[in-house]
Protein backbone atom coordinates (compact mmCIF):
# COMPACT_ATOMS: atom_id res chain seq x y z
CA UNK A 1 0.00 0.00 0.00
CA UNK A 2 1.04 3.58 -0.73
CA UNK A 3 1.26 6.11 1.43
CA UNK A 4 1.70 10.05 1.33
CA UNK A 5 3.22 11.53 3.62
CA UNK A 6 3.19 15.74 4.40
CA UNK A 7 4.55 18.16 7.05
CA UNK A 8 3.24 21.23 7.89
CA UNK A 9 4.65 23.42 10.47
CA UNK A 10 2.96 26.76 11.99
CA UNK A 11 6.82 27.77 12.83
CA UNK A 12 10.57 26.31 13.21
CA UNK A 13 13.36 27.31 15.26
CA UNK A 14 15.16 30.23 13.95
CA UNK A 15 18.26 29.51 11.91
CA UNK A 16 19.08 25.97 9.56
CA UNK A 17 18.61 22.87 11.09
CA UNK A 18 21.44 21.26 12.60
CA UNK A 19 24.09 19.12 10.78
CA UNK A 20 23.33 16.29 12.79
CA UNK A 21 20.02 16.37 12.09
CA UNK A 22 20.24 16.76 8.09
CA UNK A 23 22.59 13.68 8.77
CA UNK A 24 20.52 11.47 10.21
CA UNK A 25 17.57 12.24 8.28
CA UNK A 26 19.85 11.64 5.39
CA UNK A 27 20.68 7.90 6.98
CA UNK A 28 16.73 7.52 7.94
CA UNK A 29 15.92 8.33 4.15
CA UNK A 30 18.48 6.04 3.08
CA UNK A 31 17.86 3.04 5.41
CA UNK A 32 13.99 3.54 4.29
CA UNK A 33 15.05 3.22 0.25
CA UNK A 34 17.16 -0.07 0.61
CA UNK A 35 14.45 -1.44 2.94
CA UNK A 36 12.37 -0.54 -0.59
CA UNK A 37 10.01 1.62 1.67
CA UNK A 38 10.44 4.89 0.25
CA UNK A 39 9.87 5.83 -3.39
CA UNK A 40 10.14 9.45 -2.99
CA UNK A 41 11.11 12.61 -1.04
CA UNK A 42 10.77 16.38 -2.15
CA UNK A 43 11.03 19.83 -0.51
CA UNK A 44 7.87 22.21 -1.69
CA UNK A 45 7.77 26.08 -2.18
CA UNK A 46 5.77 27.74 -0.36
CA UNK A 47 2.13 28.87 -0.62
CA UNK A 48 3.26 32.20 -1.89
CA UNK A 49 4.66 30.16 -5.17
CA UNK A 50 1.35 27.93 -5.64
CA UNK A 51 -1.95 27.97 -7.33
CA UNK A 52 -5.23 26.65 -6.43
CA UNK A 53 -7.40 25.19 -8.78
CA UNK A 54 -10.74 24.29 -7.53
CA UNK A 55 -14.62 23.75 -9.12
CA UNK A 56 -17.11 26.26 -7.59
CA UNK A 57 -20.59 26.90 -8.92
CA UNK A 58 -20.24 25.02 -11.77
CA UNK A 59 -17.28 27.23 -12.79
CA UNK A 60 -13.35 26.44 -12.68
CA UNK A 61 -11.43 29.06 -10.81
CA UNK A 62 -7.56 28.86 -10.17
CA UNK A 63 -6.00 31.27 -7.63
CA UNK A 64 -2.88 32.35 -6.90
CA UNK A 65 -0.72 32.13 -3.72
CA UNK A 66 -0.16 33.02 -1.06
CA UNK A 67 -2.80 31.08 0.95
CA UNK A 68 -4.29 32.43 4.33
CA UNK A 69 -3.78 29.10 5.59
CA UNK A 70 -1.65 29.17 9.51
CA UNK A 71 0.54 26.27 8.24
CA UNK A 72 2.78 25.62 5.22
CA UNK A 73 3.29 22.27 3.50
CA UNK A 74 6.92 22.21 3.30
CA UNK A 75 7.94 18.46 2.28
CA UNK A 76 6.59 15.05 1.56
CA UNK A 77 7.18 11.55 1.40
CA UNK A 78 6.00 8.67 -0.68
CA UNK A 79 6.05 5.02 0.84
CA UNK A 80 5.03 1.58 -0.20
CA UNK A 81 4.62 -0.66 3.07
CA UNK A 82 2.63 -3.60 4.16
CA UNK A 83 0.65 -1.42 6.82
CA UNK A 84 -0.64 2.07 8.31
CA UNK A 85 1.24 1.08 10.88
CA UNK A 86 4.32 1.10 8.98
CA UNK A 87 3.78 4.12 7.01
CA UNK A 88 3.21 5.59 10.94
CA UNK A 89 6.53 4.21 12.00
CA UNK A 90 8.71 5.83 9.61
CA UNK A 91 7.04 8.74 9.92
CA UNK A 92 7.42 8.89 13.75
CA UNK A 93 11.25 8.23 13.69
CA UNK A 94 11.20 11.15 11.17
CA UNK A 95 9.44 13.39 13.58
CA UNK A 96 11.80 12.40 16.48
CA UNK A 97 14.54 13.22 15.00
CA UNK A 98 13.45 16.53 14.79
CA UNK A 99 12.55 17.03 18.14
CA UNK A 100 15.57 14.87 19.61
CA UNK A 101 18.47 16.75 17.36
CA UNK A 102 17.21 20.00 16.59
CA UNK A 103 16.74 22.42 20.11
CA UNK A 104 13.25 24.52 20.05
CA UNK A 105 11.31 22.30 17.38
CA UNK A 106 9.44 19.99 20.79
CA UNK A 107 6.33 21.74 21.50
CA UNK A 108 5.75 23.56 18.00
CA UNK A 109 2.21 22.54 15.96
CA UNK A 110 3.91 20.59 13.85
CA UNK A 111 1.67 17.94 11.53
CA UNK A 112 2.33 15.07 9.80
CA UNK A 113 -0.68 13.35 8.03
CA UNK A 114 -0.69 10.00 6.00
CA UNK A 115 -2.86 9.64 3.18
CA UNK A 116 -3.21 6.04 2.25
CA UNK A 117 -4.88 4.07 -0.29
CA UNK A 118 -8.94 4.52 -0.10
CA UNK A 119 -11.04 1.74 -2.21
CA UNK A 120 -12.09 3.90 -5.51
CA UNK A 121 -14.14 1.67 -8.15
CA UNK A 122 -14.26 4.49 -10.93
CA UNK A 123 -18.14 5.06 -12.44
CA UNK A 124 -19.01 2.05 -14.99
Amino acid sequence: MRYLVTLKVTAQPDGPPPADLMDAIMKLGQEATESGSLLDTGGLAPSSEGARVEVSGGRLIVSDGPFAEAKEMISYALYEVRSKEEAVEWASRFVRLHRDLWPGWEGEADVLRLFGPADFAPPA
